[in-house]
């Protein structure tokens, strides 16, 4: 592929999550057009306290399976760091790319600041933010091939692009989920070399960990939304769960960031007519605030802490050394004018 083509490869895929954006926001508008701001932040508060207390034990339930991520992908690379600086890194990170979108870019950078620190390898980070990436991929294309079962297919027969693009999800998660699994099995202890980087193909029982703890992430951070959606709609957690592991999966797809408006789309169009939309739309902005602004403001603040608390560190073993080297070298002085 010569390197012009590289280039508008990357441009289309830069600029395909602004339009997959404007795409959402116009089809949000069209299914909200007859409501009011006021009729959806009425709906926020007419969640009740003990679901909106469900939802965020369900969400920090979430960010610690998120930061297992981490621990997974430490153990392929053979890295060891305390296990409150991995748990801080995973959860640190999937706030920010959960917000930001473009995990590798966004929660890799944060990764690569406070890893290079804990003395792991540039070339082990990249290996780490790739296996986490297959990880949340495993678990969510599980519940995808799963749900495609078990989801009332009649509840997109009302667009035929929202049919079109599930029969297309479930192919490729099916196909990829398949070619993954396959991989291990037959070329398990052989490596793939891509760049400068060496990548060891995982064991068999490292892609089921990987399976098992996404769909673990993906169960959780659908709890948080279930939490809030249930006071207004009457729906079985299995066909729940479908349906937002496919809304999901379709917002990361999308490029845009945190897949919003796209996620909204997604799950706006699956639900009856007959089901206020005001109050589903109150309901997902409740889960965004819940699983995407709090965890952000949370362990952004503890960040800042420990950041204040190395640089504070810093400062008194500079201090400390300040006052060590000159006691230091008039004693090697005294030392040298003994020996004379």
């Amino acid at each position: 592929m010569s390197v012009k083509a590289k280039r508008l490869i990357k441009k289309v895929i830069s600029y395909s999550g602004i339009f997959f954006f404007v795409l959402a926001a116009g089809m949000l508008w069209w299914q909200l057009r007859d409501y009011s701001l006021s009729d959806i932040a009425h709906s926020i508060l007419d969640i009740p306290l003990i679901n909106l207390v469900a939802a965020c034990v369900a969400c920090m339930l979430g960010y610690l399976a998120l930061s297992l991520y981490d621990y997974l992908a430490l153990h392929y690379v053979g890295g060891r760091v305390t296990w409150w600086k991995w748990m801080l890194a995973g959860m640190l990170g999937f706030a920010i790319s959960n917000n930001a979108g473009h995990a590798v870019v966004s929660g890799g950078a944060i990764r690569y600041r406070l890893y290079t620190r804990w003395r792991i390898r540039g070339g082990d980070i990249v290996k780490m933010l790739t296996i986490s990436g297959f990880t949340y991929f495993l678990g969510a294309s599980a519940i995808v091939i799963i749900s495609y079962f078990l989801v009332p297919h009649k509840l997109f027969q009302g667009s035929v692009g929202a049919s079109v693009g599930i029969n297309a999800l479930f192919i490729f998660c099916l196909s990829t989920l398949l070619a993954y699994f396959a991989t291990t099995i037959f070329f398990h202890k052989k490596s793939i070399k891509i760049g400068e980087i060496k990548f060891q193909i995982p064991s068999t029982q490292m892609a089921v960990s990987q399976t098992i703890l996404g769909i673990t992430d993906s169960v959780l951070a659908g709890l948080v939304l279930y939490f809030c959606l249930t006071p207004f709609v009457n729906i079985p957690f299995i066909v729940f769960i479908g349906l937002f592991a496919i809304a999901q999966s379709t917002g990361v797809f999308s490029q845009v960031p945190g897949g919003i408006g796209v996620f909204e789309s997604v799950f706006l169009l699956a639900l009856p007519d007959t089901v206020d939309k005001a109050n589903i739309f109150g309901a997902l902005l409740a889960f965004r605030i819940i699983y995407y602004v709090f965890p952000l403001i949370g362990m952004g603040s503890l960040f800042f802490i420990y950041e204040r608390w190395l640089r504070s560190r810093m400062k008194r073993w500079l201090a400390e050394a300040k006052e060590k080297i000159p006691a230091k070298i008039s004693r090697i002085k005294s030392e040298i004018k003994i020996r004379k």
